[in-house]
């Protein structure tokens, strides 16, 4: 629900107004917390104060006591308020774009299961960090950090982490060995620069050269439009090409890295039939762009992203179910682009059903390098390991797709279910270094 502050001031906003969700968005540059809120603190659950002009909370915040989610985005915070811990439910918590550089040992509430702290300034993470035990999604791109504290071990239910655009010369190896991690992206650092960006055989274009149409979608790090491409190869005709998709990367940095990662390891994982295929890119740095083939209006996404609830889980469309064949072949194709990428020295780092499109015949495309990462530079060990982090990630694509399957009566249905069952308990071993990897996972898969 989004007000204004005179309402707030008027006193027309009664906890009834607040709507089943409990929630309120105000947003309008204000400099101070406006205390009138403190009136829906016995019922008030998620609010958004983010594009403002704070830098304090009021001491007493914690009168919040039923506050679960907390969005103070693009404020002008240079420290993470302590008052947040004293939220005694809150477990979602968004400070994206401010100027954090300080968070103490008592700032983060018990209940934290999603971190939201990209784009700050932020050089060192607190020691505490390591009793948070629900944590299980935490961004912290576009920092300053140069180590993690070992306490971090200790979150052994994390499931996605974003390190990107910081300052690790070396990644730690007790990272690799989380549980229960899946979604790991760490491009953008000093261990992870690389020169070995293959592009000698995609033609480069000029934005001038680029004909936009129709916006066709958006994402985190760019907005991908349908498009014309003129003057290709050069030739100065000033006639348009087939269409295209061009995305043009926006922002220093996004949730998952810079966007020069993004495109370097786009262009750097090659071709493959499943992968969307790169046809050109916009070098500029002032406005880089990726041109690809435009996907035809046969495909459609397979999944939906996750939700605050499901939090790491990706979501479906109401009455969705897949046919067992269907999604032993999605889960075949996505396997081996994988297992190509890894090829290629590049992680995914965001194996998700919603950034998979499938036709009719379930042939499937992939795409979205957002949290993708260049791995030759790594040690070996951890190369490999990054792989087991990734396998675990088509664990949970197998998993999502099978909740979703469409059972039928047929032994045979139920014998695969059993097999692909099995899989995903391989996928999902907690000791990484035992873990089925790619290969051993693209046969078992053969006999399904």
């Amino acid at each position: 629900m989004l007000i204004t502050l005179q309402q707030l001031q008027s006193g027309v906003i009664t906890p009834e107004s607040l709507g089943p969700e409990k929630r309120l968005q105000l947003a309008e540059g204000l400099t101070e917390f406006p205390r009138e809120l403190f009136a829906l603190a016995d019922h008030l659950q998620v609010l958004d104060m983010s594009d403002n002009k704070l830098s304090e909370l009021p001491s007493d915040f914690g009168r919040f006591k039923r506050l679960k989610l907390l969005f103070l985005s693009n404020n002008e915070f240079d420290h993470l308020p302590n008052v947040i811990s004293d939220c005694s439910e809150l477990e979602m918590i968004g400070f994206k774009s401010n100027q954090i550089n300080v968070i103490s040992e008592t700032a983060l509430p018990a209940k934290t299961r999603w971190l939201i702290l990209t784009d700050n300034q932020i050089s060192k993470l607190p020691e505490s960090i390591g009793n948070l035990t629900r944590l299980r999604k935490l961004a912290l791109a576009g920092n300053q950090l140069t180590a993690l504290p070992v306490t971090m071990s200790q979150c052994k239910s994390l499931e996605l982490i974003r390190l990107s655009a910081n300052q690790f010369k070396v990644m730690p190896d007790w990272l690799f060995q989380l549980p229960k991690l899946a979604w790991l992206a760490f491009s953008g650092n000093p261990c992870t620069v690389s020169n070995q960006v293959q592009v000698a055989d995609l033609p480069q274009a000029e934005l001038k050269d680029i004909k936009l149409l129709q916006q066709i979608g958006m994402g985190a790090s760019g907005v991908i439009h349908k498009a014309q491409w003129l003057n290709k190869n050069n030739e100065s005709t000033g006639n348009p090409t087939d269409d295209i998709a061009v995305k043009l990367f926006k922002g220093r940095v996004t949730s998952d890295g810079y966007p020069q990662d993004e495109l370097d390891c786009c262009l750097t994982a090659g071709e493959h039939k499943n992968l969307i295929k790169t046809i050109g890119f916009i070098p500029n740095p002032k406005q880089l762009g990726l041109l690809m083939a435009l996907i035809p209006s046969t495909y459609r996404n397979l999944g939906l992203p996750p939700s605050i609830i499901t939090c790491t889980r990706d979501t479906f469309e109401q009455g969705t179910q897949f046919d067992i064949d269907v999604i032993i072949t999605v889960i075949k194709q996505m396997v081996s682009t994988v297992q190509h990428l890894h090829n290629q020295g590049v992680s995914h780092g965001d194996i998700y059903a919603h950034n998979i499109m499938v036709d009719e015949q379930s042939n499937a495309l992939f795409g979205d390098f957002g949290a993708a990462t260049q791995l030759t530079q790594l040690p070996m060990n951890l190369q490999l390991a990054m792989e087991k982090i990734e396998v675990r990630a088509l664990g949970n694509l197998l998993e999502d797709l099978l909740l979703n399957c469409n059972t039928g009566r047929q032994a045979d249905t139920k014998l695969k279910i059993n097999q692909l069952t099995g899989l995903v308990k391989l996928c999902h071993l907690s000791d990484v270094d035992t873990r089925i990897g790619l290969s051993r996972l693209n046969i078992h898969l053969q006999v399904c």
